[in-house]
């Protein structure tokens, strides 16, 4: 079996597409890499791209695509609904097969080690390749955001893993780390109230008494006049898209206002879409084993 990574990094530039394409044309020229997806966000002001490869390609290919972001990226101009701390915002590698997650972490260190030197981009290390316990969450680390991130690398606590310890002006600082495959997952409402959105964020999230595997936040989708409930769903197994959705539903009709519709970015497992599928349709002994794309090419 072939050893491989995954990498799902996200740049803050989602309306010029000519800069985006000149990011995503340096994973294309990596032999050995496979680019799956990616996507630009006008209103989030952000991209995501998602990979695999071998472990030293997919280094190489994250590497490079951060170099020529934080080239073409000015983040002292940037604007953008979702929290954002770098040119290259945060860089997870996931591992996908033959490659353990101490493996992965020691990849994520060399990677995170080489932006820092040769980029001189403050680089934090978080998830399973965290030093501490406070830069596990990227939440954590990048709250306050780009605009705050100069006084908040003054802190000893935040002082960087990799790279100079005050802020690079224009590519602003980096994450990178370790994860488990997660979906992103938003859910848009008829309202232009962001409060509502936050209050349902903190309803279903985590950290404030929530789903478990669910990290959210309420942003504004100022171009279309609503708001948006924006998740990551750390552990989709455990807590299924279909019971936050659910949940959001409920939440929302309290406050009077309708959702709207949903997204998904980036690529999802197929299985989450099997579940939900499972669960609207009240499918009996449904397996994924019938999925007909499936068979075919399994």
């Amino acid at each position: 079996m072939a050893r491989l990574v995954q990498c799902v990094p996200n740049f803050s530039e989602g309306k010029n597409k000519e800069v985006v394409e000149k990011i995503v044309d340096e994973i294309r020229k990596i032999d050995g890499i496979k680019l799956l997806d990616y996507s630009m966000d006008k209103d989030h002001n952000r991209s995501v791209v998602t990979f695999v490869g071998e472990p030293e390609k997919v280094v190489e290919a994250a590497f490079n695509s951060c170099k020529v972001a934080s080239e073409l990226i000015d983040m002292s101009k940037h604007k953008g609904g979702h929290p954002r701390m770098g040119a290259t915002d945060v860089i997870p590698l996931i591992p996908i097969s033959d490659v353990t997650v101490e493996e992965c972490i020691e990849y994520s260190k060399s990677l995170a080690k080489r932006i820092g030197e040769e980029l001189k981009i403050p680089v934090f290390l978080y998830e399973k390749s965290a030093t501490r316990q406070e830069r596990e969450n990227l939440a954590d680390i990048r709250r306050g955001q780009y605009e705050g991130m100069a006084e908040k690398l003054k802190d000893e606590r935040w002082k960087p893993d990799y790279g100079p310890d005050k802020l690079n002006i224009k590519a602003g600082v980096t994450a990178v780390g370790v994860r488990p495959p997660l979906i992103a997952f938003n859910v848009n409402l008829g309202t232009d109230n962001i409060e509502i959105a936050k209050k349902i964020a903190t309803a279903v999230r985590a950290r404030t008494g929530g789903f478990a595997y669910c990290k959210a936040i309420g942003l504004e989708i100022k171009e279309r006049g609503i708001v948006q409930v924006s998740m990551n769903m750390v552990d989709y197994t455990k807590t299924p898209l279909f019971r936050v959705f659910d949940a959001i539903e409920r939440e929302a009709r309290r406050y009077g206002v309708s959702v709207i519709g949903s997204e998904i970015i980036g690529l999802v497992p197929m299985q989450a879409l099997v579940d939900v599928a499972d669960y609207y349709l009240r499918l009996e002994d449904f397996t994924s084993e019938q999925v007909l794309e499936k068979r075919i090419f399994e």
